[in-house]
């Protein structure tokens, strides 16, 4: 347990030091009037406190991702551990934090709208796209996963609760930011806390060892022997680094009161996270004895076969049905807000303002009609699409934020490095995944470095400092 303590710890102290240090970078303005202040529309802009802003930060961006994600990762052994911590504090803390604030600062702008601003048009046109194609995927895998976990508890079929997620999504995305998301998330933020203590607790006095295969680093205890990169970059996204989050952000940045509050908010709820992922993790490394026993409970039935088996035998049955409860919540209070966000992204491209119902219901309609049909889909097709868009997205906002701090002079590398690597990350998967190209790994890495060179070449190319462009005037 003390290699959990320890990983715990060192999230814990990256938000008050390195998160520290990407704000000073930032430099936020707390005389600046935040868009919730500017420009209230009782719908979307809607002033709300600073602790209910970051929970319903935390529970929008942490669905199935920190459960499933890490659930599978935990095939390939303890590496795992390291990538979430390293990740988190170094990327997907520092991605969540620019995506917020850079909104902030956009007047509540949609992602496409932000990496538009840095990047230029072409990649605002392709974030809209891809943004779209994310958050419809992420409403759709986050309806299947708790509708399936909500069938194994009850005698009512997976389709039946489909219907009913669905119908739930449709209200919490047309009405108004605080009727719904804002009072019932604090309660499930509740729901959520008792999930992760009670697990790890369950765990700690069970008559299981924490890691029982070791802690080897260095090994890679893939039952099928998938490869480490980059398959491990991609199935741990939220809990590492997700670009679901930058569709996120923007929601509460509509909502903060403060530039002061951003780190709280946004880095601080990505370490959050983190810790989720590596609570599952170690489930998965500590519950079952091999990853090849864990691989035999996926083969029959998936991560929420494994999150339904690990809840009832730690905590019993009503401990484990409320454990099961946290899991499900997670993914609803991100699946709608993944089409409230999906809404207004639509909304911004078609510069169709949102007050009016009939014109939330004009998008959302058919927007909801296209996700159930995604849902006849199989779940493993959509989760392999689903990873692949998700850490794009989070490549270019990386871009995007690197940009913007290049511009302003700033320490851009905070940014610049782990865009870098994410870009290696997705142009490999693409070459390699099932979704691409399926080349060899020699050369999918190939192309990802490549790909991850002209990215670097052509960024330092087009962005210029202010500095540098005001004395070229």
């Amino acid at each position: 347990m003390s290699w959990f303590l320890l990983c715990v710890g060192i999230l814990l102290g990256g938000y008050f030091i390195y998160g520290r240090f990407v704000e000073k970078v930032f430099g936020p303005t707390p005389e600046r009037d935040t868009p919730a202040i500017s420009m209230p529309d009782g719908v979307d802009y809607v002033p709300m406190s600073n602790k209910k802003v970051f929970l319903i930060q935390l529970l929008n961006i942490a669905g199935l991702g920190p459960i499933f994600g890490p659930i599978l990762g935990a095939l390939y052994g303890p590496i795992a551990m390291i990538w979430i911590v390293i990740g988190c504090i170094f990327a997907g803390a520092v991605h969540d934090y620019f995506s917020g604030m850079l909104s902030v600062r956009a007047g509540g702008a949609s992602v496409p709208t932000v990496v538009g601003n840095h990047l230029g048009k072409i990649a605002k046109h392709f974030m809209n796209f891809l943004s779209v194609v994310l958050l419809l995927l992420v409403g759709v895998v986050f309806v299947l996963g708790p509708a399936k976990l909500l069938g194994n508890l009850s005698e009512m079929s997976v389709s039946l609760w489909v219907g009913i997620i669905f119908a739930y999504y449709i209200i919490a995305t047309i009405v108004p930011v605080d009727k719904i998301i804002g009072r019932l998330y604090p309660f499930f933020g509740g729901l959520l806390m008792f999930m992760s203590i009670g697990l790890i607790v369950g765990l700690a006095v069970s008559d299981n060892s924490f890691y029982s295969q070791g802690l080897d680093f260095a090994a890679n205890l893939h039952p099928k022997e998938l490869p480490l990169w980059p398959l491990l970059f991609i199935t741990i996204a939220c809990g590492a680094i997700s670009g679901f989050h930058a569709t996120q952000s923007p929601l509460m940045a509509r909502c903060i009161k403060n530039e002061k509050n951003g780190r709280q908010i946004f880095y601080g709820a990505m370490i959050g996270e983190g810790i989720v992922a590596l609570i599952w993790v170690t489930l998965g490394l500590s519950f079952y004895e091999t990853t090849d026993a864990l691989q035999a409970t996926l083969s029959n039935g998936g991560p929420a076969a494994v999150v339904h088996e690990v809840s009832t035998s730690l905590l019993g049955g009503l401990g484990g049905i409320l454990a099961i409860l946290g899991v499900i919540i997670l993914p609803i209070t991100s699946g709608d807000t993944a089409f409230r966000s999906a809404r207004l992204i639509v909304a911004d491209f078609v510069k169709m303002p949102q007050q009016a119902l009939p014109k939330r219901l004009l998008i959302a309609i058919p927007m909801f009609a296209i996700g159930f049909l995604i849902t006849q889909a199989e779940f493993g097709v959509i989760w392999r699409y689903f990873g692949w868009a998700n850490q794009t997205t989070a490549m270019m906002m990386l871009w995007a934020a690197a940009a913007y701090l290049l511009r302003e002079g700033k320490l851009h590398w905070i940014c610049t490095l782990p865009a870098m690597f994410m870009t290696a990350v997705t142009f490999t998967y693409l070459g390699s995944a099932q979704i691409g190209f399926g080349l060899d790994m020699t050369t999918s890495t190939i192309i990802g470095l490549s790909a991850t060179v002209i990215a670097t070449i052509t960024f330092f190319l087009k962005v210029r400092p202010a500095t540098a462009v005001a004395s070229v005037k």
